[in-house]
């Protein structure tokens, strides 16, 4: 493992964007809870500061759409000026000093989320292009865990910040990050033809071309629907968070942050763990296997230990990303250069998009439903999923097997 991890830090360009990558993720993360914060702060409502999230996440519903940009032009000028662009669109929050002008904030966050969707599609395609390929599978999972450590540090920093000095100051932090970002995407060696001009009128037929390109190919659809199959499941275990926390253990609401940790101590295992594990696993194996590991974890999740409950988010965490990078490492390996940036934003759009309906949907069901019949339910509905990705690699390696005894 230290071997793979030393060879993606030694790669530049690798080394180069995982450092941009945590670089902006850090201001990401801090903005992210922040955001919430200012807004409770200034209105007291609940419902405006859960607006910020949503406002965020809401570009993700035209992922595919926005996706699209990224095969039109190219992609490492397209990441260093959109980055800039938030950058600079940033400090006018500096004026949100009342409820008045909270449009301003809601807004930014907006053109925030937009920017992030154009740029998840832009660095996919890119990293295809930037790297050995023969890296994919370790760079998404240390991806991965870059990821998870900046949500465990980033919103205290943020947090703190803002307490300290308020919203502003961490509006101007992000800022600083998305300069840092953009210079360190300015620093990639790569060589990128520029796109063949598109017919005009054409943006739409052009952005179905990612879906067809995931629904057509046989490695693609079935970790795509599993990684979406899984998301919706990751969203309804979410909600039933605080009621495990408050119902089943007994404990304040503030427990729940431990169980954050661990669960996210648990995902930055898991991408340490990726790159090896897809060396020697086919990707449905390696998913339908982390699948399996989350939704026993899930279910077993019900019962009113503490022991239990804290091995069971570490196990959460250790195995719900495992179909997230097998599936986003397939789309960059099978996907044509061309229709990259769209096919990797509508990827990303099928498999996110459950989550974040999940955890307003289960945020119902646990108001009428038990923790104790939701989560092993959905641990069941787990099983089943990861049942389907193993079925469907035993049928390929069977494919494979009889053509290669035609051949």
């Amino acid at each position: 493992m230290n071997q793979a991890i030393g060879r993606v830090l030694r790669d530049r360009n690798a080394g180069l964007y995982l450092t941009g990558f945590v670089v902006s993720g850090f201001g990401t993360s801090a903005m992210w809870l922040t955001a919430g914060v200012w807004v409770k702060s200034l209105t007291g409502s609940n419902a405006l500061a859960a607006l910020t999230v949503f406002m965020m996440w809401a570009p993700s519903l035209v992922g595919p759409l926005l996706g699209t940009l990224a095969d039109r032009v190219r992609r490492k000028p397209l990441l260093v000026w959109s980055n800039l662009a938030v950058a600079a669109l940033l400090p006018t929050l500096l004026a949100v000093d009342s409820p008045g002008r909270l449009w301003i904030l809601f807004a930014v966050l907006l053109v925030y989320g937009a920017q992030g969707v154009v740029a998840d599609a832009a660095e996919a395609a890119l990293v295809v292009a930037a790297i050995d390929h023969r890296l994919l599978g370790d760079f998404n999972g240390l991806r991965m865990s870059a990821n998870e450590g900046m949500k465990l540090l980033a919103p205290l920093a943020g947090a703190g910040l803002y307490v300290r000095f308020g919203g502003p100051a961490v509006a101007l932090l992000d800022a600083v990050t998305f300069v840092l970002a953009a210079g360190i995407f300015a620093s990639l060696r790569v060589r990128e033809e520029k796109p063949a001009r598109a017919p005009a009128g054409r943006w739409l037929a052009d952005t179905a071309e990612g879906a067809r390109t995931l629904w057509h190919s046989p490695v693609l659809r079935p970790l795509v629907g599993a990684g979406g199959a899984t998301m919706l499941l990751a969203g309804l275990n979410g909600a039933a968070l605080y009621a495990v926390v408050d119902r089943g253990l007994g404990h304040s609401p503030a427990y729940a942050g431990v169980l954050y940790a661990v669960q996210g101590a648990g995902s930055v295992a898991a991408g340490l763990l990726a790159g090896p594990l897809l060396r020697r696993l086919p990707e449905r194996v390696f998913a339908g296997a982390g699948t399996a590991l989350f939704a026993a974890a899930v279910g077993l999740r019900s019962l009113p230990y503490d022991g239990v409950v804290l091995a069971c988010s570490a196990a959460i965490g250790l195995g719900l990303p495992c179909v997230l990078i097998a599936a986003l490492t397939a789309v960059q390996r099978e996907t044509p250069d061309e229709v990259l940036g769209r096919t990797a934003a509508t990827a990303n759009t099928l498999v996110f998009v459950p989550n974040a309906l999940a955890l307003a949907a289960g945020a119902g069901l646990v108001a009428v439903v038990d923790t104790h019949v939701l989560l092993p339910v959905t641990g069941v509905l787990g099983l089943l999923t990861a049942a389907g990705l193993l079925r469907s690699a035993a049928t390929a390696g069977r494919t494979v097997v009889r053509d290669a005894e035609t051949a």
